[in-house]
């Protein structure tokens, strides 16, 4: 009887011990296969929606993973980042977040205006923080309340065009033109919000504005011939749709015998004339900062937006061979490009 008491307390502590040691074990990187939310010392389930495959969103989204890294949460290690692409479709975007908004994730981040206001729309009912990367206009696309006071659990970038520059730019490069056009989608909050103080900087520049809005991809085409036809040269802003085909508003300004300029240095590398190019790299980084500072507490409505308006002047030296155009003066300095092939 002694014996048996004896093993059955050696049983028993075995047991409790190996118990012990599961709890101990079995939940510490917050991998134990319960649910897609993390504890607060557990790794943080981060999900990103980019708008479009294009090279400043590209680079938006290298510069935020550099940032997050920079700011502790380093993806396979103290963080699971989720990355997916909406291709330019709306619908895809939001359907995207509201899956990532199903699965309780610690943060969802939106690259581009239609994906950080999808991230937004799902997020909310969630009760999970966002982050916006590269939104010109967020109070337009009502994302928060203020620049300085967001609110709404939101902050973000915002990537604010140096348009009096850039419209300095073309009178230096064209010192003739009268009329530049904006081919632009009018969905687009950042599109229409850069149009309206492109077109009130005008005057001052001697410059008249042609404007001609698209509703998606399918309408470029026709409205870039048709626009080309009328103006002086194209002008470019942030809009996603129009730059993810850009190749298509190149070939027709070409075809009319007129120069493109763009928002940043991908799009001048792409075919475009010249542009005061903002760095999207340092935007993104810059966003993953923010980001750093929401996954560790602080309340993302109370972090002001961070707005990125330096521009550097860049210009292509093949494209100004081929109108036959001379490099300005003020421009001698400007980062010097040729076409990617």
């Amino acid at each position: 009887m002694k014996k048996f008491t004896k093993l059955l307390a050696l049983t028993m502590s075995t047991a409790l011990i190996a118990c012990t040691f599961a709890a101990c074990t079995g939940n510490g990187t917050g991998e134990s296969g319960q649910s897609g939310e993390s504890d607060s010392g557990g790794v943080k389930k981060i999900g990103i929606i980019q708008y479009a495959p294009h090279a400043s969103l590209d680079n938006c989204y290298d510069g935020l993973i550099q940032g997050l890294a920079e700011a502790g949460y380093e993806d396979g290690k103290t963080a699971d980042i989720d990355f997916q692409n909406a291709n330019g479709e709306d619908q895809m975007a939001t359907q995207i977040a509201n899956n990532m908004a199903a699965q309780k994730y610690d943060l969802m981040i939106g690259i581009a205006t239609p994906a950080a206001t999808a991230v937004y729309g799902a997020a909310r009912s969630a009760n999970i923080p966002t982050v916006f990367c590269a939104v010109s206009d967020p109070v337009a696309a009502k994302l928060v309340a203020s620049l300085d006071q967001p609110g709404n659990n939101t902050t973000g970038t915002a990537d604010l065009l140096n348009l009096e520059a850039q419209m300095q730019m073309i009178r230096a490069f064209q010192p003739d033109a009268k009329k530049i056009g904006i081919l632009y989608t009018t969905s687009e909050a950042n599109s229409v919000s850069h149009l309206k103080q492109f077109k009130e900087l005008a005057p001052q520049y001697g410059f008249e504005i042609v404007e001609m809005g698209v509703q998606s991809a399918a309408d470029i085409p026709q409205a870039a011939a048709t626009l080309a036809a009328q103006v002086d040269c194209i002008n470019n802003f942030t809009d996603n749709n129009v730059v993810n085909n850009l190749g298509v508003v190149l070939a027709k300004a070409n075809e009319a015998g007129i120069p493109v300029y763009g928002s940043e240095i991908e799009q001048v590398e792409k075919g475009c004339l010249a542009s005061e190019s903002l760095d999207y790299v340092a935007l993104g980084k810059e966003t993953g900062r923010l980001a750093g500072q929401v996954l560790s507490g602080t309340d993302a409505g109370s972090i002001p937006v961070s707005r990125v308006k330096d521009s550097t002047p860049v210009y292509n030296s093949d494209v100004l061979a081929k109108f036959g155009l001379t490099l300005p003066e003020a421009y001698q300095s400007a980062q010097q490009v040729t076409t990617a092939s």
